[in-house]
């Protein structure tokens, strides 16, 4: 994991926007939203709660009527994460989510300043980049993460994406978003979540990583296999 520190200086080597500093660095990364996490005591949380609008709109894969909905939060630096991603993720997709029996939603839980970098990268992509953004970040993590210079990398990410370095400086300028991806992890912290990945399952708490067959397994029983 990258401290902030660390981070900063990658930004400064990047040649970002001393705006762009303040907008990450004002928002304390997730102070104020992980001083709120604690062990859940109900492995089940109300669906309403869970699917309530809130500070950013849900980036929504499949079918919306589809018979089970999948929440995951996760953090874009986290190696458990981009483990599900990289193992379990395309079986979901191609086995549930791709034939109307899974609604799919990722939601931002950084747990450093860099990821939540990635996450505003994301929210910044325009319309459909949100997935793309997300599993290119998730594939390439050791190489943007976890490097001298995580900012230029993710600067060539997005670039990458079709984003300009204008854009770029721009988007992680952006005080609201970072705010906003704040609030996204707060509810996620009052819903619960104290690890990444953490899912609801129709709203039935699921933490770790899973794999196929566990995937298999929690949902056999909500689509009657």
């Amino acid at each position: 994991m990258i401290d902030r520190r660390r981070f900063l200086e990658g930004i400064g080597t990047a040649a970002l926007t001393a705006g762009a500093l303040v907008a990450l660095a004002s928002s304390g990364g997730l102070a104020g939203g992980l001083g709120l996490i604690g062990r859940a005591e109900a492995q089940t949380v109300d669906a309403a709660k869970l699917m309530a609008p809130g500070a950013l709109p849900d980036q929504v894969l499949g079918k919306a009527d589809a018979p089970v909905t999948i929440v995951e939060y996760a953090s874009l630096t986290c190696g458990h994460c981009a483990h599900f991603h990289e193992t379990t993720y395309p079986v979901l997709k191609e086995k549930y989510i791709d034939t109307g029996k899974v609604r799919f939603i990722l939601r931002e839980f950084p747990l450093d300043i860099v990821a939540k970098a990635g996450f505003m990268l994301a929210r910044c992509g325009g319309e459909g980049k949100y997935y793309p953004l997300t599993d290119t970040l998730f594939e390439t993590q050791k190489s943007w993460a976890f490097g001298n210079n995580p900012a230029q990398a993710l600067l060539a990410i997005a670039k990458q994406s079709g984003m300009s370095e204008q854009q770029f400086n721009a988007c992680l300028n952006d005080t609201k978003l970072a705010g906003q991806i704040d609030e996204v992890a707060k509810l996620g912290s009052q819903l619960g979540v104290d690890s990444t990945p953490t899912f609801f399952i129709n709203g039935k708490k699921v933490s770790g990583a899973m794999s196929p067959a566990d995937l298999d397994k929690e949902l056999a029983p909500l689509l009657g296999n």
